[in-house]
């Protein structure tokens, strides 16, 4: 076996989609955006693309990130790596070829978060190779809820709850409108909308939105949802279309008790089953077990769709530098005071 730097998009993208099609951060598309975040200042990663093979067979991809943060600088693999076959053998190569190439240079930890099953199998062979569980709280979708969504409508609208199928036919009476576009000028309203939304839910707006529309906007990968009532802009939704499912990846909303976010949830459902979408990702969801979660009222509009929880192990962390710790320590504190 043998690890080398893949620069093959179409080999990347059929590996990716016949093996482990969930994982939008390690479309190749995905690495485009980070690249240009940094092309223009808004990240500080290096970035290489591996792939591992065995007598000439692809079996394994990775997409990483070596990440300068104030808390330790690090490798990430979001939603991978992807492997074929989930051994010590092909975790060891990886692993080892990480610490002693260039990009591994000066980093305290290698995190990972593969979209595999959450077994006890799964958590021994990390455990085996000198795995811990990061302190970070579960995002990227590691706990998400999903609606199968190759049924006709009256069939999803009779899976929902009551008062979600009220509400959506409530909006269509009261001529709410929602909108789609493929403008990159109409990304200025999302953006003031977000940055409001940031401000009243007190969260930390994401870097990089409007690239991550423009980049996916050339592959027809993504569709600004827009909500509007009496001609007044009320919600936006940003939906990512990927493989097998469609993704409610971002979103914003001024305070109103005009049900616009329904009705545009529903019109993108309708419009992932257009483009022959088999499931609606509405990403993550707070922890049954965790009542002040800040989720926890997004997860109840969530669920309120019909669908089903869909869970990945948590994301793990491998230790190379005593200064861990002090990474450690600071995450782990800033999940518990945001109540994650």
């Amino acid at each position: 076996m043998e690890i080398k730097v893949l620069e093959n998009k179409e080999s990347w993208e059929d590996f990716l989609g016949k093996t482990s099609p969930q994982s939008l951060f390690q479309a190749w598309i995905w690495g485009e955006i980070r690249k240009k975040l940094k092309k223009h200042g808004l990240a500080t990663q290096d970035f290489i693309r591996l792939g591992t093979y065995e007598k000439n067979n692809l079996i394994g991809i990775a997409q990483i990130e070596k990440v300068r943060a104030k808390r330790g600088t690090f490798l990430h693999i979001r939603h991978g790596p992807v492997m074929s076959s989930w051994n010590s053998g092909n975790i060891k190569l990886l692993l080892d070829y990480l610490k002693s190439s260039p990009i591994g240079k000066g980093v305290r930890f290698i995190r990972i978060s593969p979209l595999i099953e959450n077994s006890k199998e799964n958590q021994k062979l990390l455990k085996s190779q000198g795995f811990i569980d990061a302190p970070i709280h579960r995002m990227d979708g590691e706990i998400c809820w999903v609606l199968d969504i190759d049924k006709d409508e009256m069939t999803l609208l009779s899976g929902m709850r009551k008062t979600t199928r009220y509400l959506i036919k409530q909006g269509e009476k009261m001529g709410i409108r929602i909108e789609k576009s493929r403008n990159q000028s109409d990304m200025k309203f999302f953006m003031e909308i977000y940055k409001k939304t940031a401000h009243r839910q007190r969260f930390v707006p994401h870097q990089g939105i409007e690239e991550e529309f423009s980049e996916m906007l050339k592959e027809d990968k993504i569709l600004l949802f827009k909500g509007l009532y009496d001609n007044k802009l009320l919600a936006v939704a940003l939906i990512v279309f990927y493989n097998n499912q469609a993704i409610y990846h971002h979103s914003a909303s001024l305070d109103s008790k005009i049900p616009v976010n329904y009705l545009l949830q529903w019109e993108a459902i309708r419009e992932a089953r257009r483009r022959g979408m088999k499931q609606y990702n509405f990403w993550g969801i707070a922890p049954e077990n965790n009542n002040r979660h800040p989720w926890k009222g997004l997860t109840l509009f969530k669920k309120g769709f019909g669908g089903r929880i869909q869970e990945y192990i948590h994301a793990k962390d491998i230790p190379l530098s005593p200064l861990y710790c002090a990474t450690y320590a600071v995450e782990l504190t800033r999940k518990i005071l945001k109540g994650y």
